[in-house]
């Protein structure tokens, strides 16, 4: 699943044709970047991606005062099938990427289990800084943001919620863990 691809094309077939510099600046006005995983500088290389595939169409070169030539893009018939199946696939995949945590808590150093607590600590203070960090970001948007772009956008900080949970729970079964992995070395 290509956002980048889905919000080029979605802006294009919603907005009519652009040419990259107000795609940019449309990336930028609608703040995508907070809530997406975009780079709002990755626009102008998806969009020669784009045209190479035959999914946006030159339609005009305009040229304003002395700023350079730009291309004007619009959709075209393949690109309109195409994000018609971004869409559906946006909607319907789910990403959850493993978090390499999880195999470092698997493969434990039997000789560092002592400092293991606090390493747990130190990864609840981070995830709690970036959740302070998303609310912060997301009460600065509110003004700027859509209903629906509010909504996602408090979906990244329901997930850091979420992460801040099972870390609480992993450290009320830490001794546990430390417990077990110190039978396991000592047979």
């Amino acid at each position: 699943m290509s956002s980048i691809r889905l919000f080029i094309l979605g802006s294009l077939a919603e907005r009519g044709p652009m040419h990259g510099h107000q795609l940019r600046l449309l990336a930028e006005q609608e703040h995508v970047h907070l809530w997406t995983d975009i780079s709002v500088g990755s626009v102008y290389g998806a969009m020669k991606r784009l045209a190479a595939e035959g999914l946006i169409d030159v339609v005009r070169v305009e040229r304003e005062g002395n700023y350079p030539e730009r291309q004007v893009y619009e959709v075209s018939p393949t690109g309109r099938q195409a994000l018609s199946a971004l869409r559906l696939e946006g909607l319907c995949t789910i990403v959850i990427k493993p978090d390499p945590f999880d195999l470092a808590m698997t493969r434990l150093d039997p000789d560092r289990l002592d400092e293991l607590p606090r390493m747990i600590d130190a990864r609840l203070l981070s995830l709690r800084a970036m959740l302070a960090d998303a609310e912060a970001v997301t009460a600065s948007a509110l003004p700027y943001l859509t209903a629906s772009e509010r909504f996602v956008m408090r979906h990244k900080a329901d997930r850091i919620r979420a992460e801040i949970a099972w870390h609480d729970h992993l450290v009320t079964v830490l001794p546990d863990i430390i417990a077990d992995e110190h039978a396991r070395k000592d047979p």
